[in-house]
């Protein structure tokens, strides 16, 4: 009887011993799962994929400068077709015409209205500081204005520190031919860039950008507030938006140019 009585605590305890066991490595596994890190290229590829979604934009809001030759706030709307056209309107108070610029194909046409002149010529990175008084290149206009950072130079190359902090993605690449250091955060939970540093190696800041107040649209996260510094040239400039549409067809982007208007060709 003991020795049957025995044997069946000795049943019991390897039962429970398994079912310990079990339940341990469930658990185990499901941690190692919530755990686990989408490796640096991975990330790289959903965040560029993510952004190669955006096809068409337009968008409507305010829009703020700061440099040392001008500061002042401005209603603007904007019309982007990927991969080279932008047309954007600038207003003043109670809604009147200041500005319409089309840059296309290397090409533009910036129409004064106040003024009644007509620029034309190739684009130009002077053309776009007399327009926005701030130095950006074509390319950073159309991802500044969409809210985008462009990562395709990043492809092929593995990241000089990869970190994960709490909710956060830090991405660290240091490119020593330039001597510079660029660090871009990125959200785990939804792989938004929310913020993104340029520096010297001895780390002057020279350009940063912040982004916030994210919108699904079409499974692509697109910010309704940015600010993008140059601190090197003590520039700056903040976009607010009011409404935004994403991949509606936009049939051509076009000026109306007044009979009498004064060309100049740059």
């Amino acid at each position: 009887m003991k020795r049957a009585f025995n044997s069946k605590i000795k049943n019991l305890l390897i039962f429970i011993f398994s079912v310990l066991i079990i339940f341990g490595c469930s658990a185990e596994k499901e941690i190692t799962t919530k755990e686990k890190i989408i490796p640096a290229n991975r990330l790289l590829r959903k965040m560029e994929g993510n952004r190669r979604k955006i096809k068409t934009f337009q968008g409507t809001g305010t829009m703020r400068v700061k440099s040392e030759k001008f500061t002042g706030k401005t209603s603007f709307e904007i019309f982007i077709k990927k991969p080279d056209s932008i047309k954007i309107s600038i207003y003043g108070p109670f809604g009147i015409d200041v500005a319409h610029g089309i840059f296309s194909g290397g090409s533009f046409i910036f129409y004064d209205v106040l003024r009644n002149r007509v620029f034309s010529g190739t684009e130009s990175k002077d053309v776009l500081q007399k327009l926005f008084k701030i130095d950006l290149t074509f390319e950073d206009l159309l991802d500044s204005f969409t809210g985008a950072v462009n990562l395709t130079p990043k492809l092929r190359s593995e990241p000089t520190d990869y970190e994960i902090l709490d909710d956060i993605y830090n991405l660290t690449y240091i490119d020593k031919a330039s001597s510079k250091k660029s660090i871009y955060r990125v959200t785990k939970e939804d792989l938004k860039i929310t913020e993104y540093l340029v520096s010297t190696l001895g780390g002057k800041e020279l350009l940063s950008g912040e982004y916030s107040k994210f919108t699904d649209y079409e499974d692509v996260l697109i910010p309704s507030q940015l600010l993008i510094r140059n601190k090197g040239q003590r520039q700056s400039i903040s976009i607010e938006y009011k409404k935004i549409k994403v991949n509606e067809d936009i049939k051509s982007l076009s000026i109306h140019l007044p009979t009498d208007v004064e060309i100049i060709e740059w």
